[in-house]
């Protein structure tokens, strides 16, 4: 059976991890950091951000498309749904919290705003439980909210996520590579291995594994 929602477009429809009810669609999948490299071709067309509601087949779009704005992805967290907007013209970035009471119209909220010549565009991205805005910019992770502070990282290290005080990496590793052949040697082994830090960048754990997020918000590690 083929369900429709109220407006079709043909677009990638992706459903928000962390929860069941609400999909999104971006109609362009630029990212943050592109909005100066159009800005030196005479500024960005403009994108906008959809949600699909799976139980009602409902399309909500926040904002009518604008120039010079861009949306990241949105997470999940405590009820909403977060997302950035970069808005070149205005210059700055804002976090904003889009909810569906039960029985009311949808509310699109804003939560904080940064300007954007003293936050990193590259990588920037939301996270939940609960929110956090931050980017990887090279070999530093930096958080911009709802504090800030930042640590170096190491080669192949990645932030998968901050929860609970903690901040979750991954990094990948790569053994028995002969880089005279540049082939794999038959010792060849490729894993991923998860490492736990605090704020202040000092590590907590690390293990052997690959995090798994699945739909119910939570991770398993493989």
């Amino acid at each position: 059976m083929i369900k429709r929602f109220e407006r079709i477009e043909g677009r990638y429809v992706e459903m928000i991890y962390g929860q069941e009810r609400l999909a999104y669609s971006r109609s362009a999948n630029d990212d943050l950091y592109d909005l100066a490299e159009w800005a030196e071709r005479g500024g960005y067309p403009g994108s906008e951000i959809s949600f699909y509601d799976c139980t009602n087949g409902k399309v909500y779009t926040p904002f009518a498309k604008r120039r010079d704005t861009i949306y990241s992805e949105p997470v999940y967290a405590d009820g909403g749904y977060y997302f950035l907007q970069g808005d070149y013209a205005a210059q700055n970035i804002t976090l904003y919290r889009f909810m569906l009471p039960d029985d009311a119209e949808p509310v699109t909220e804003e939560v904080a705003s940064f300007d954007i010549g003293e936050v990193s565009l590259y990588n920037l991205r939301v996270t939940g439980k609960p929110v956090y805005v931050f980017n990887q910019d090279g070999s530093t992770f930096n958080c911009i909210y709802p504090e800030k502070f930042s640590f170096a990282l190491e080669p192949h290290q990645t932030v998968a996520f901050v929860e609970d005080g903690k901040v979750y990496l991954e990094e990948w590793i790569e053994e028995g590579w002969d880089e005279e052949q540049d082939c794999a040697s038959e010792d060849y082994k490729y894993y991923t291995k998860v490492i736990v830090k605090d704020f202040e960048g000092n590590t907590l754990s690390e293990e052997v594994g690959f995090l798994l997020p699945t739909p119910d918000g939570n991770y398993w590690l493989a």
